[in-house]
């Protein structure tokens, strides 16, 4: 099934008959590359609008930051934007930027790493694009912490803020800063925000 979404607000959400299976969702993403889609934890599809130029870019220099530590550091197993994981509640999400420690990679089966990996990140990052709704962007770090996610980071270049979220505690925001220091499972890392916070 391909899809034809011109003229519609992103994100779409698509309400299948039934919840679609790992191989049914991994074949629906192959036929619709242009468009990152998820999966809530009901089974319905979230269609994403492709970045942009300039916010792909962005992404770019934060992975890239985040590669530099992890060479340094070693262990656990990195994700970008197009590596899916299946979450506790059922649903398929993606995060620009997550992290998984290395006694969780390597107690999944070599063919769980290669799908839709039943594991819940230890780190992620989220980027807010100019599509980007806040709302929607807040609730969907609110789901990545429901699910056991330890520590995770919501940039939003648009507004120049870096949220903060940690486990049974309220979000911190920090505003106008030119750097975010990781903590716990990403102790150590330091993402420089010029070149995600330049106009």
């Amino acid at each position: 099934m391909e899809l034809n979404l011109s003229g519609l607000g992103f994100p779409v959400r698509i309400q299948p008959p039934r919840p679609l299976s790992e191989d049914e969702l991994l074949t629906f993403s192959a036929n619709n590359r242009l468009y990152p889609v998820e999966t809530d934890e009901k089974g319905d599809l979230i269609v994403m609008s492709p970045s942009g130029s300039k916010t792909s870019a962005k992404n770019f220099w934060m992975n890239a930051e985040f590669a530099k530590w992890l060479e340094q550091t070693g262990g656990g197993t990195p994700l970008e934007s197009e590596g899916g994981v299946t979450l506790p509640d059922g649903s398929v999400r993606a995060a620009d930027l997550a992290w998984i420690a290395e006694a969780k990679w390597n107690a999944l089966t070599p063919q769980q790493q290669e799908r839709y990996a039943p594991v819940t990140p230890d780190f992620v990052v989220e980027l807010r694009s100019p599509t980007d709704r806040l709302d929607m962007v807040t609730e969907k770090m609110e789901m990545w912490m429901r699910n056991g996610v330890e520590l995770a980071w919501l940039i939003d270049p648009i507004d120049r803020v870096v949220t903060i979220y940690r486990p049974n505690r309220e979000p911190e925001r920090l505003e106008n800063i030119s750097q975010v220091q990781g903590e716990g499972p990403v102790a150590g890392f330091v993402l420089p925000l010029d070149r995600i916070f330049t106009a």
